[in-house]
C-alpha cells in the first residue's frame, strides 16, 4: 500500500485530524515526539495571539497499539482550545445559523473570494476556516509519523529560514553542512542560522507590525541519508522532484519552490551548475560508490535521488490578513470597502519551515515505502538493506 494521508477540520472547529495510511506494522510511535514537532510549528517571532491560546497536543485514536503501528490506518487529532469561543459560530446545528456575523469583506490574497464564488456561498467564513494555515497542525502531526519511519532507516530531516522580507542570509554555495545549519537555526527566534541576521529579521518584523503590515520569506528544508534511486525518470507523475514540488506548493501561502540551486542554476553555465561525479566516498553505500564535492542539484537528478543530501527552498508570500486592510468589495453589495481582519500573524515563515519538513518527510517516506514495500517494518528494513548491499557490490563484481 502506498503511504498517503488526508486531513480534516477547521481553524476554530473542535479539532484538526490526520488519517495516515500505508505505515508498516511494528513502527514505534511516541506521542511526545509528535508533540515536539507540533510545538516547533507554534514557535517563531511574529506569531499572533492564537498561539497564546493553543498548546497543541496529539491524540492517537487508531492504528497504534501499545506504542506500535498495527498496519491499520492511523488517525491523529489535535484539539482546538479556541473552539470553546466558537461553538455556536461554527456549530453544525441549523438552530445556530446566524449566531455570528457573516464575513463578506473578502481579503485580497486569501481563498475568500474564489472560494465563495466556486461553492456559491454568501459567507466567506465557510471558506476561510478550512483555508486557514491552522490546518497545517494536522500535516505536521502526520509528518511526524513519517519522520519516525525515516529515522528507523537512518534518514534525518531539518530546515532553516534564509529570508524574511528583505532580510536575507545568503550562504547557499552547494557545499554547506545542512544539519549544522539546522541546529543553529533552532536557537534563533526566526530560525535564521546566523544570530546577527536573526536580529535584523526581528527588527523587520517589528517594523511591519508597527505599520499594520505582514512579511513573507524563504526557507530551506532538507533530508540526509536517503539512498540513490528513490523516485523514477520513467513516469512523469512519479518523479520525486515533481511530487515534492506539489507537496510544498499545497502548503498555504507557499508560492514558489526550487530544488537545489533552482532558479540560480538557470543563470549559470553548465560547467558551474552541475555537480561532478567522483569515485569512492564515505558512507554505507547510499551514494552508490561515488561522491560529489558540491550539491547544487539538491540531491535530485532525473526525478530521482542521487545519494546526496536532498534540499529544497520554498517561498512564502506575506500573510493576507492586514491590520491596515487593503481595498476589496463587499460580497452582499458589490460595493468597494476595506478587507475584513482576523486575528493573525505578522510573520509565520519559521512555522512554515517546520511544515515544510513535514511535507518533505511524507514524500520521502512515501518514496521509500513504494520502492522497498513491506507490510511490516522488518520486511521494509530488509529490502532497504539488501538494496544498499547491492549498491556496495556494484564496483566489486568480477
Amino acid at each position: 500500500m502506498a503511504l498517503r494521508y488526508r486531513t480534516a477540520g477547521e481553524s476554530h472547529g473542535p479539532l484538526l485530524a490526520a488519517l495516515v495510511e500505508g505505515l508498516p506494522a511494528g513502527l514505534e510511535v511516541e506521542a511526545e515526539r509528535i508533540d515536539r514537532e507540533l510545538a516547533r510549528r507554534q514557535r517563531g517571532y511574529g506569531r499572533g495571539g492564537r498561539m497564546a491560546i493553543e498548546a497543541d497536543r496529539v491524540e492517537i485514536l487508531s492504528g497504534v497499539r501499545w506504542g506500535r503501528t498495527t498496519g491499520a490506518p492511523v488517525l491523529l487529532a489535535v484539539r482546538n482550545r479556541d473552539w470553546e469561543n466558537w461553538r455556536r459560530g461554527l456549530s453544525p446545528e441549523p438552530a445556530d445559523r446566524g449566531a455570528i456575523e457573516a464575513v463578506r469583506r473578502v481579503r485580497p490574497g486569501h481563498a475568500d473570494l474564489p472560494g465563495v464564488l466556486k461553492y456559491d456561498l454568501d459567507d466567506a467564513r465557510d471558506v476561510l476556516e478550512r483555508a486557514s494555515a491552522r490546518e497545517t497542525a494536522a500535516r505536521v502531526a502526520a509528518g511526524a509519523l513519517a519522520r519516525h519511519l525515516l529515522g528507523e532507516l537512518g534518514v534525518g530531516l531539518g530546515s532553516f529560514v534564509d529570508g524574511v522580507g528583505d532580510v536575507v542570509w545568503d550562504g547557499a554555495d552547494g557545499t554547506w553542512d545542512l544539519p549544522a545549519l539546522h541546529e543553529q537555526a533552532e536557537q534563533g527566534a526566526l530560525r535564521f542560522p546566523d544570530p546577527t541576521v536573526d536580529a535584523r529579521g526581528r527588527a523587520a518584523v517589528d517594523e511591519a507590525r508597527g505599520q499594520g503590515d505582514t512579511l513573507g520569506g524563504t526557507f530551506v528544508c532538507f533530508a540526509t541519508g536517503l539512498p540513490v534511486g528513490l523516485g523514477t525518470h520513467a513516469a512523469w507523475d512519479k518523479r520525486l522532484d515533481g511530487r515534492i514540488g506539489r507537496a510544498f506548493l499545497s502548503i498555504p501561502a507557499i508560492k514558489g519552490v526550487e530544488v537545489g540551486f533552482g532558479f540560480r542554476a538557470a543563470r549559470l553555465p553548465g560547467s558551474r551548475a552541475h555537480d561532478e561525479i567522483l569515485p569512492g566516498g564515505p558512507g554505507d553505500g547510499r551514494r552508490g560508490g561515488v561522491h560529489r564535492e558540491t550539491n547544487r542539484a539538491g540531491g535530485l537528478e532525473g526525478g530521482m535521488t542521487n545519494g546526496e543530501d536532498l534540499w529544497v527552498r520554498a517561498a512564502m508570500k506575506p500573510i493576507p490578513t492586514l491590520m491596515r486592510p487593503l481595498r476589496t468589495v463587499d460580497l452582499s453589495t458589490g460595493e468597494p470597502t476595506s478587507a475584513s481582519t482576523e486575528r493573525s500573524d505578522v510573520c509565520a515563515v519559521p512555522a512554515a519551515s517546520v511544515v515544510g519538513e513535514a511535507a518533505l518527510a511524507l514524500e520521502a517516506a512515501g518514496a521509500l515505502v513504494e520502492k522497498f514495500g513491506g507490510d511490516n517494518l522488518a520486511d521494509l528494513r530488509a529490502g532497504f538493506e539488501a538494496y544498499l548491499d547491492r549498491l556496495d557490490r556494484r564496483w566489486t563484481r568480477p
